[in-house]
């Protein structure tokens, strides 16, 4: 179990995850479509995630988002590395009804993320954009290069789902055990 806390004038977040979980999820950020989002990503990883937030909410729910990327970013990296006999690479796509979205990663230890999702506006009070912003905090703070592409889709609670359960499918993936591989890179180290 990984536990990672951050105090900021902007948000309190206290965060634990197991990355050889279940998919079990206590989250809860003040954020519903969020915590909807997050709640969707533990289960498909099968990471197990605690998370609470107490953030500027008054204001709105920017640095509640883009701070809890952050954390469970340093989680991640925390959990992941140094990385040793998983597979590396995942990649999935994910339906939602009329929506699909493809993301591909790397637990590269190289943070990059192309975000290509055509969406604005919101789903209910979340300001749809923010997904960018965890996603990008997410992928930096965890040192993982991430390809986030909506294939197609016209309701966005289903383009903004189908990408969180993407990307928690193609992290499991890369997360799978893999004995043979050692140091899965040619550098001998990630």
């Amino acid at each position: 179990m990984i536990e990672v806390n951050r105090k900021t004038k902007e948000t309190d977040i206290k965060c634990k995850i197991d990355i050889n979980g279940c998919g079990k999820s206590v989250i809860n950020t003040g954020v519903g479509f969020f915590d909807h989002m997050l709640e969707a990503l533990s289960k498909h990883s099968g990471i197990d995630i605690e998370l609470s937030c107490a953030g500027d909410l008054h204001i709105d729910a920017h640095h509640t988002v883009e701070d809890c990327g952050i954390v469970l970013g340093q989680s991640l990296k925390k959990a992941i590395f140094p990385i040793q006999a998983v597979e590396r690479y995942g990649n999935a796509t994910v339906v939602m009804d009329e929506a699909a979205t493809t993301c591909a990663l790397d637990l590269s230890n190289r943070p990059y993320l192309v975000y290509e999702v055509n969406v604005s506006g919101k789903v209910g009070d979340f300001d749809v954009e923010l997904a960018e912003e965890f996603f990008h905090a997410l992928a930096g703070n965890a040192g993982l290069t991430v390809h986030i592409i909506q294939d197609r889709g016209r309701n966005k609670h289903h383009i903004l789902e189908a990408s969180f359960k993407a990307f928690a499918v193609a992290l499991r993936r890369a997360l799978v055990k893999n004995e043979r591989l050692g140091i899965p890179s040619t550098k001998g180290i990630l």
